[in-house]
């Protein structure tokens, strides 16, 4: 279970948000909505020390976050990646192998087999030697993926994983990490699609430069919090959908 108790991030002496706290269970895909600049990814960078926070404590199973640094799986966004670093697929995968490996070992035989079965169970062990920047989007997010899966980790964070990427590859990313949610991890998505809110989650969180509400999907995924943190007008059109379709 990741814990985020009071935090509080600013840019330029301009709160992002204030005192947030927000519980993400175990064996639960959690994810987080709210409009963009709402603090989403902050919130995740801040709680991982990726930025400055001005105050606030982030803990895992009740020990400091800063302690399962090699059991953090951390998917970004695209757009804040290097595309034209000259490194392969493969090459990718095996750097979650590095964590367990200590400070001057390499990886072996065992860690080049487990990765090469990593990008074969997320079907694309024919592009094992492609560099990054030749991947789709959708097959990008399933490298970080199969990077994820040999690291091993307890906590699992991807950062609008599915924004631009095909219906195979989202299928693919979905099918793992419910596989990750019946293991007991803790599995984190900051997502945009409100649509697929029910399909793809246990609980969500609800942002707009703080939090919202968070719990249950069913219980804080609800027209009056969709309002507050999007518009009436938008929560309207999602709900008379729904309603439609009941």
């Amino acid at each position: 279970m990741l814990q985020v108790t009071d935090l509080t991030v600013a840019y330029d002496a301009t709160p992002v948000f204030t005192d947030a706290t927000v519980t993400f269970d175990a064996g639960k895909i959690t994810g987080i909505i709210g409009p963009n600049g709402a603090g989403k990814s902050t919130l995740i960078k801040a709680a991982l020390g990726l930025i400055k926070k001005q105050h606030g404590t982030a803990t895992f199973n009740d020990r400091p976050l800063s302690d399962f640094k090699r059991r953090i799986a951390y998917v970004e966004q695209r757009k804040d990646l290097d595309l034209t670093f000259p490194i392969s697929a493969f090459d990718v995968v095996l750097t979650g192998t590095y964590a367990r490996l200590g400070l001057f070992n390499h990886p072996g035989r065992e860690e080049k087999a487990r990765a090469k079965a990593a990008l074969e169970q997320v079907q694309l062990g024919a592009f094992a030697q492609r560099q990054i920047g030749n991947l789709s989007g959708g097959q990008l997010q399933r490298v970080f993926v199969a990077r994820a899966i040999v690291q091993d980790a307890d906590l699992i964070i991807l950062d609008e994983p599915f924004v631009g990427i095909d219906l195979q590859s989202e299928t693919t990313i979905m099918a793992i990490l419910k596989q990750w949610q019946r293991a007991g991890k803790t599995i984190i998505i900051v997502h945009h699609d409100l649509n697929k809110v029910f399909q793809y989650f246990d609980d969500l969180v609800v942002m707009n430069h703080g939090i919202i509400d968070y719990g249950p999907v069913a219980q804080v995924y609800t027209a009056a919090n969709i309002t507050r943190a999007f518009s009436p007008d938008l929560s309207a059109v999602l709900f008379d959908r729904q309603e439609v379709a009941q």
